[in-house]
């Protein structure tokens, strides 16, 4: 009865209908992809957070926010209760990912494994947004839209709390890379190609986008004031 109010919160599914149950098969892959994220988005938001020497209550909240505030943002959008109110797990992973770092006290600088984890997590965060909201059948612009909020909001807020340039604001082009990746999951979904299929294509799309962008030194063109 836990499972089936958790999938009605987090996707529509009436109860009422046993026949309606193989919903939950999508619903545990949007369960597995929200876990995925908030663990990586989490561990990487201590680990900043570890590297501006914060305190341990700092590096908790710091993780916390960079993991559950995309997804709690896209469903307040969605009209949704935000996950973690009513899913203990993903309180689990948090706590997880900061005694991580915690116990492994030895602090790097963001580096080779850290960006391979955020783009990751960014891959990840940005399917769960994309396939939560066509669960909810909205139009693909905005799932779109939704799979990019919950994949960047984490990370621009995470650099703010801890006085970093903000990454999606200026370089590695983030949200283009989710951008890119979210709108090729939904047009794969227009094609009727299967959802998992189409959100491992998605995500590669993400990672690979990303993985250019750093190799290249590649970005949005930028603004000059001089003439």
């Amino acid at each position: 009865m836990q499972l089936c109010h958790l999938a009605r919160e987090i996707g529509g599914l009436n109860c009422a209908h046993p026949r309606k149950l193989p919903i939950l098969t999508a619903m545990s892959l949007l369960h597995i992809l929200d876990l995925l994220s908030t663990f990586t988005f989490a561990l990487v938001g201590a680990r900043v957070a570890a590297d501006k020497a914060l305190d341990y209550g700092g590096i908790a909240f710091v993780a916390a926010i960079a993991s559950v505030s995309g997804g709690t943002l896209r469903n307040v959008f969605l009209g949704l209760r935000p996950i973690w109110i009513i899913d203990p797990w993903i309180i689990s992973s948090i706590i997880a990912a900061v005694i991580l770092t915690l116990v492994f006290r030895r602090v790097t600088h963001i580096g080779r494994s850290l960006l391979i984890m955020d783009t990751f997590g960014l891959a990840v965060a940005t399917m769960s947004g994309v396939q939560l909201a066509r669960e909810m059948n909205t139009t693909w612009f905005a799932a779109i839209l939704l799979g990019v909020i919950t994949a960047v909001t984490g990370g621009l807020l995470r650099d703010v709390l801890c006085q970093v340039e903000p990454v999606l604001l200026h370089r590695e082009t983030i949200g283009t890379s989710s951008l890119v990746g979210a709108a090729t999951f939904v047009a794969l979904l227009q094609l009727n190609v299967a959802g998992n299929l189409s959100a491992i294509l998605g995500g590669a799309v993400v990672v690979a986008t990303r993985t250019i962008s750093i190799h290249f030194d590649l970005h949005l063109p930028r603004f000059n004031s001089q003439r």
